[in-house]
């Protein structure tokens, strides 16, 4: 099975803001490879195939932060 890709838009203002979701995902068991922009408000995550989108939709939710949108594998999903 393949890795998946996951993108978020998530309303950050501020370092702290980027910080919070970059720890999570950072702890968080198959993540692979992540980049958060502050600049452009998004999250761009590569997993391991055992990692769903709702556990990392849910994860990033629980940081606070408000998230407006969400792609698997390039495919819009539910936020």
């Amino acid at each position: 099975m393949a890795e998946h890709h996951y993108k978020f838009h998530i309303t950050m203002t501020c370092g702290g803001c980027s910080g919070a979701v970059e720890r999570t995902l950072k702890k968080l068991d198959g993540v692979k490879h992540y980049d958060v922009s502050l600049e452009t408000q998004t999250a761009d995550i590569t997993t391991e195939p055992s990692l769903g989108y709702e556990t990392v939709l849910e994860k990033i939710k629980k940081t606070g932060k408000k998230v407006n949108s969400g792609e698997k594998d390039g495919e819009t999903m539910a936020v």
